[in-house]
């Protein structure tokens, strides 16, 4: 929120590590951890860094990493950090010839890793990709080629209050589209209630929320000023203008709009897989369908969820104990510990039956994640970001009143075109 081949290693490298660090605190050489350097490439320490600082020694999630070295052979060494100072420390010690075996990473950064020559190709490093759900694993790809493999994926979907939409009159199975969608959201209203809360903020926060009724509309993030663009643009505006969504959408983040859902007055919300325990305290009964397209099908709403990586080694004879860990903690045996540690729907149709089964709730879940669509997928890669901004900004000047939609769209892609051209 991944590799690309040796001699293109250097490619780039500073160029990446200015854009990612430019907002943030740089790391110096001095700081960057060593990675992986054992002479004896089938025994020794592998390291392995992934963005999960929030599990400890005690945790399944790091007992499962020490299982899979003792497997392999090998120790383990890991270490957790937040998502932006990992990315960081991997083009740092990429740079430095000194990167980890094993790299665990927000899938948004898999291409600009890739561009930067920080990781090896799946099929470098001999990783078996075939049963992975296809629209998942493009989240890992990159110019043609696989750069990792997902350890699971969440997403973005509907929950609805059971007793709002009760008290209006709207039965859950009618809304099926943005039309029937919106005339619950008029029925809502009328009965004194709110209609639905999500998130608008400027930030990569607004443009995952946007995403689901950008691409349910059929556009495609080449054209941000396409007319089905700026009818899902459209969409939400006219819902702020009739009252059926509040104006505190433009500053919400996904956290302050699910608060503003378990205040129990709100008939829908949209947020994530990562709400449901929440959801399960708020005290009122509740319900999630996927995220309607216009015309009815489920929307593509965007995947969120870490790739398992190999970086580029100076010794190509680590690779091979370095795939049996990826195996071991993407196998079908350790995925359902691994996604219900980690809270997520798992990459595989074997484990998602496993997960639906153990699971009832998980159904939607499921269902909206085989919908799903990666940021960078398209081949979009590095460009992506250069779309989200103007995307974002321009959601921000339609809803706060200051351009209609086609004029904010239009000034979106202008700016889009001139960053990625």
């Amino acid at each position: 929120m991944r590799s690309a081949e040796w001699g293109r290693r250097g490619a780039g490298m500073s160029l990446v590590i200015f854009v990612l660090t430019s907002g943030l605190a740089a790391c110096s050489s001095s700081d960057a951890p060593s990675g992986g350097t054992s002479a004896d490439a089938s025994g020794g320490t592998y390291t392995i860094w992934d963005p999960y600082p929030q599990f400890d020694g005690t945790s399944e999630w790091v007992k499962l990493l020490t299982k899979c070295g003792t497997d392999a052979g090998v120790s383990v060494t890991r270490t957790g950090y937040d998502t932006s100072d990992l990315t960081n420390k991997a083009l740092l010690a990429a740079q430095q010839g000194n990167s980890p075996d094993v790299l665990i990473v927000d899938n948004p950064v898999v291409s600009t890793l890739a561009e930067a020559g920080v990781l090896s190709t799946t099929e470098e490093a001999k990783i078996d990709t075939s049963a992975i759900d296809p629209n998942l694993l493009a989240a890992g790809q990159s110019g043609g080629k696989t750069y990792g493999i997902p350890i699971g994926a969440n997403t973005l979907a509907l929950y609805y209050n059971k007793a709002v939409l009760k008290e209006a009159d709207v039965d859950i199975a009618t809304v099926k589209d943005w039309a029937s969608l919106t005339a619950a959201l008029d029925k809502v209203k009328d009965a004194g209630k709110k209609g639905i809360t999500f998130s608008a903020i400027g930030t990569e926060e607004g443009s995952f929320q946007f995403l689901p009724w950008f691409w349910g509309s059929g556009a495609n993030l080449t054209q941000l000023d396409s007319p089905q663009a700026v009818s899902a643009l459209a969409l939400w505006t006219d819902w702020l203008k009739k009252g059926y969504a509040p104006n505190s959408v433009i500053n919400n983040t996904q956290t302050t709009s699910w608060q503003e859902f378990a205040t129990g007055d709100y008939a829908f919300a949209e947020n994530g897989t990562w709400q449901l325990a929440n959801a399960k305290e708020a005290g009122f009964e509740y319900g999630i369908i996927p995220i309607p397209a216009a015309d009815g099908a489920t929307a593509p709403a965007p995947t969120g969820g870490e790739f398992v990586s190999v970086p580029v080694q100076k010794d190509p004879g680590r690779y091979a104990v370095s795939q049996k860990l990826v195996s071991c903690l993407t196998s079908a045996d350790n995925s359902l510990t691994t996604t219900t540690t980690l809270s997520y729907i798992a990459p595989t149709a074997e484990v998602q039956a496993k997960q639906v089964a153990a699971t009832a709730d998980l159904k939607v879940w499921v269902e909206a994640v085989k919908a799903a669509k990666g940021r960078t997928s398209d081949d979009l890669g590095t460009k992506y970001p250069k779309i989200s901004q103007p995307m974002w900004t321009g959601v921000q000047s339609a809803l706060s009143g200051s351009k209609t939609p086609q004029e904010a769209f239009a000034e979106a892609q202008k700016a889009a075109s001139a960053a990625t051209n």
